[in-house]
């Protein structure tokens, strides 16, 4: 496998931007699908709202330039107050903006930087400190999958219809 036309093989975050574009699609979908009118909705009382599970979703690409950036996030040094979602497009203009910059951010890595440490705390509590490529794959990707999945539950309980996303739903075929 080679960069496209230059016979060079692909660095690390290419590779990953790759994989991001492809999950890129079906997350977009869903997220195009949130009805405003649900926002507030919740599955159960120990669930997160529509609105808070969708805006993760559309951020989530976005800890891509963070990780790539810095060496660690420490929670108690980096407060956060996530967005108040109103609409869809909201939705998809948060998602939109945190796509791109977690691609431009990828393509330009070099396979030295990426497998550089990183670690995620809190004040003087270490969660985790593995190279930012492991991060890349585990703490950015499968955590937008799995929350993607849940999304697409909270959808099919609201009766919306739930897009294909590695194949076809029950409501779409691919």
């Amino acid at each position: 496998m080679s960069v496209q036309g230059t016979g060079k093989a692909p660095t690390i975050g290419a590779l990953l931007a790759m994989e991001l574009k492809q999950e890129a699609i079906s997350t977009r979908k869903l997220l195009e699908r949130i009805p405003e009118a649900k926002l507030t909705w919740k599955p159960h009382e120990k669930s997160m709202t529509l609105a808070r599970l969708a805006s993760h979703v559309a951020e989530i690409p976005h800890w891509t330039k963070a990780t790539l950036m810095n060496d660690e996030l420490d929670f108690a040094a980096t407060p956060y107050t996530p967005p108040e979602i109103t609409s869809t497009k909201q939705l998809t203009d948060i998602f939109d903006a945190s796509f791109k910059e977690s691609i431009e951010s990828l393509e330009k890595t070099t396979d030295e930087q990426i497998m550089k440490n990183w670690t995620l705390k809190n004040g003087e509590q270490v969660f985790f400190t593995m190279p930012k490529a492991a991060v890349m794959r585990g703490f950015v990707m499968s955590h937008l999958i799995h929350h993607r999945g849940q999304l697409s539950v909270y959808l099919r309980l609201l009766d919306v219809p739930v897009p294909s996303i590695y194949g076809p739903s029950a409501d779409e075929p691919m």
